[in-house]
């Protein structure tokens, strides 16, 4: 990549992502290290230091964005745990090799050398000044697009690792005060097929507790079971569970119960 110009990695680069940064000025700020700026003073480059700050206040406001519209039913505190797994060094590291990024770097000798584009810290700075570039240049609809093509995958992994600890707690909980395990049970499916949203609710003995959707039964279940967890105390206090409830829906779809994983 040293015989390319800037423009052609600007060019590079916006196909990487699939976007068009405007501002070449940008982009070629947010793809230099500052050890190449003190190696070529000539050039009065900029470092991606500034782009860098900036961009990760953008990162985290796109991923906050995205985590709010996924996940409609999850506590405050589920999105916080989701978007501290995303947005570090290392998970932004890994969004930067799946670009990929680390070629298209302008580094100094040295870091070049010793090989500064593999460095997690490095990579994870040169995304976040990319999305701040990105931003300056056209606004957030292209940054929420980088997100949606480079962060989906993760987002899926961190809350499936999450949305297990909420089921898994909640079978141990109703365990140990009941002596039975929870179910869950699908209340309704709307939405075209490939893009189905599903509304699950919590069944403890014959009484229907939390109820939540998802665009997975799995993701469902998980963010009713996080529900559940934070009602089930008060509900347990005033002897739910414990009867059937009158007002428990019709079990002509128990043939479509889900037990707990």
């Amino acid at each position: 990549m040293e015989k390319l110009t800037l423009a052609e990695r600007v060019q590079l680069l916006e196909s990487r992502l699939g976007v068009t940064i405007s501002r070449q000025d940008l982009a070629i700020e947010a793809l230099t290290h500052k050890t190449y700026v003190n190696e070529n003073p000539d050039l009065r480059l900029k470092d991606n230091q500034r782009l860098e700050f900036f961009g990760d206040s953008v990162v985290n406001l796109a991923v906050a964005d995205r985590l709010w519209r996924r996940f409609p039913d999850v506590p405050e505190g589920f999105l916080t745990k989701v978007r501290a797994r995303l947005v570090h060094e290392e998970g932004l590291a890994l969004v930067a090799r799946r670009i990929p990024l680390g070629d298209l770097l302008l580094l100094g000798r040295g870091e070049d050398k010793y090989k500064g584009r593999e460095k997690n810290s490095l990579l994870a700075d040169a995304l976040e000044a990319v999305f701040g570039a990105v931003y300056l240049s056209s606004g957030m609809e292209p940054v929420l697009q980088l997100v949606d093509r480079f962060f989906v995958e993760l987002i899926d992994e961190a809350a499936s690792s999450l949305d297990k600890d909420y089921k898994t707690a909640l079978g141990q909980l109703v365990h140990e005060r009941l002596k039975m395990p929870p179910r869950y049970r699908v209340v309704s499916e709307s939405g075209p097929e490939h893009s189905k949203i599903f509304e699950v609710e919590v069944i403890i003995g014959e009484e229907a507790f939390a109820r939540a959707t998802g665009r997975s039964k799995k993701e469902a279940e998980q963010a009713a079971a996080r529900m559940t967890l934070d009602m089930l105390p008060q509900r347990l206090g005033q002897g739910a569970a414990s009867a059937p409830a009158s007002d428990t829906p019709a079990t002509a779809e128990t043939s479509r119960d889900d037990t707990s994983a």
